[in-house]
């Protein structure tokens, strides 16, 4: 039996993607997932950095800008309970600035 390393299952997706499906070791996924964590990113995104990097090339502009958006909205903590807290701050803040 012979030990598929880099096995490839493509389709396209939306936004010029392939959804890629790929054998990795043990250590391998492991060390991606901290890769992740520690960059607070998705696995993918994580991937597609550590190839460039390997490949020497520069990621575009739009993914840039996407992962940041991405960081800033994990850090925000968005859940429908702090959207509602949001929304009702916002509104009196507007209520009390139309009053002046």
């Amino acid at each position: 039996m012979t030990n598929q390393k880099s096995m490839a299952i493509l389709s396209r997706m939306a936004g010029e993607k392939i959804k890629a499906t790929y054998s990795l070791d043990v250590e391998t996924v492991r060390d991606l997932e901290r890769m992740a964590k520690r960059l607070k990113i998705s696995k993918s995104a994580a991937l597609r950095r550590a190839i460039r990097l390997a490949a020497g090339s520069e990621p575009s502009a739009g993914e840039e800008q996407l992962s940041a958006l991405d960081e800033l909205q994990k850090s925000l903590d968005l859940t429908p309970e702090n959207l509602r807290d949001w929304e009702k701050q916002n509104r009196e803040l507007r209520r009390r600035s139309s009053r002046l």
